[in-house]
């Protein structure tokens, strides 16, 4: 009967999400996003009581990437997850998807002949590896030849030697990615070096991000998103629209576009503002204010960054005990959400950002000074990116969001691209 029980509650383990991930985007030379590194956090309060470590993980990683599914997580991308000794070993992790999984074998592994052949036999299997933080060494020479990636830490590895140590890489098959890359010089010299791949924070935060200017427009979007806030008449919006071929064109792609699935031939603007709706527009200008006008859209980073955030503020608003008795707090999450990163796009003072849109009380202090009901509902999406789980836990709780609706909502955040 033990028995029994401990595989339903292994069962449910899998099948319930009760994990927070972290999802740090990896670029490529371009900028664009080539794959995610997922990390993975316990919901658990207390300390759990877990015999293999190593096993929990793996049980955890099912449940996310097979269970719940990767799509959710990952897109059309595939996913680093770090994996020890023991992990390595285990049968559990070849029940992973191979075609989404890249294994990333922590810089604490060493390249013994057991570990050397487990590498061969995963690769013959078709899974792809990486070597996580990793410095040169002759020794590692077999896994080398095996291995499609090896990151390279910028804070490990000290700045006279990155060259040599790249120059020493480059021998082997490997690309190379840099991790913990925070500035643009640090970026640059990569770029210069040969380095395929770049993880860190340095295109999200506002102090090192290539500015974008307020252009003509961005300041046509703003405009438009202030009429729409302002509940303007329909023909006023559509002649703000007319002021920008560029944007009408966009307008018209979105509306005949499988997503809104409208078989009905559009004629003019102001039957394609009729048929987008209010709401769907607003969040389609709110999204346009990230993409660039080479329409590089959804594989922008920043991009998709803010939409994801403001999809999880929306879903948490509808779990916050007094924010969902006020019908329309989702849709203001939603709003707090996707402009909170306005002001590291456009090199631009929150409060400025504010003034130009016919903003609510509540969203504008949400935005400017993290105050109110929604100012912490963002504060705490803010500690769930940085992977601050204690912390996000603390402001959750405090908000009377239970750690099991959190998740939920976090889950159903990662899929806001199938909407």
């Amino acid at each position: 009967m033990a028995r029994t029980s401990e595989a339903s509650a292994s069962r449910e383990s899998v099948a319930e999400p009760k994990w927070l991930v972290g999802r740090q985007p990896i670029l490529d030379r371009t900028e664009q996003v080539a794959a995610y590194e997922l990390l993975f956090r316990s919901s658990r309060t207390g300390p759990a009581r877990i015999d293999h470590p190593a096993l929990a993980t793996a049980r955890v990683m099912l449940g996310a990437l097979s269970g719940i599914g990767a799509e959710e997580i990952l897109g059309v991308h595939r996913g680093f997850i770090n994996v020890d000794r023991e992990l390595l070993f285990s049968e559990a992790i070849e029940l992973l998807p191979r075609e989404r999984s890249v294994i990333e074998i922590l810089e604490t592994v060493r390249p013994d002949p057991e570990v050397v052949a487990r590498c061969r036999d995963l690769a013959r299997g078709g899974f792809a590896l990486a070597l996580d933080d990793h410095r040169y060494e002759a020794a590692f020479s077999p896994l080398y030849d095996l291995v499609e990636i090896v990151k390279v830490d910028l804070v490990a590895t000290p700045f006279d030697e990155l060259a040599p140590t790249v120059l020493a890489l480059q021998h082997y098959p490997p690309k190379l990615l840099a991790e913990k890359v925070e500035h643009p010089s640090e970026f640059r010299r990569c770029l210069d070096l040969g380095f395929d791949y770049f993880q860190g924070y340095y295109f999200a935060r506002p102090d090192v991000m290539e500015r974008r200017r307020i252009d003509e427009t961005a300041a046509t979007l703003l405009k438009l998103l202030r009429m729409l806030m302002e509940d303007a008449d329909v023909g006023a919006v559509e002649e703000a629209f007319r002021e920008s071929a560029g944007l009408t064109y966009k307008l018209l792609v979105l509306v005949n576009s499988v997503a809104f699935g409208s078989r009905e031939r559009l004629r003019t603007v102001r039957q394609a503002i009729t048929m987008l709706g209010r709401q769907q527009m607003r969040r389609w200008l709110q999204l346009a204010l990230f993409a660039s006008d080479s329409l590089a859209g959804l594989d922008d980073p920043l991009l998709e960054m803010a939409a994801v955030r403001a999809h999880f503020m929306e879903q948490l608003a509808r779990r916050h005990p007094a924010l969902r008795r006020e019908g329309d707090a989702p849709e203001q999450a939603f709003v707090v959400g996707i402009l909170s990163l306005l002001d590291a796009v456009y090199d631009v003072a929150m409060e400025k950002l504010v003034g130009a849109l016919h903003l609510s009380d509540a969203v504008r202090a949400a935005l400017v000074g993290r105050d109110g009901p929604l100012g912490e509902l963002l504060a705490a999406v803010e500690a769930v990116e940085r992977l601050e789980v204690d912390k996000a836990w603390q402001k959750l709780e405090r908000l009377g969001i239970p750690q099991a609706q959190a998740i939920e909502a976090q889950w159903e955040a990662f899929a806001w691209k199938r909407r």
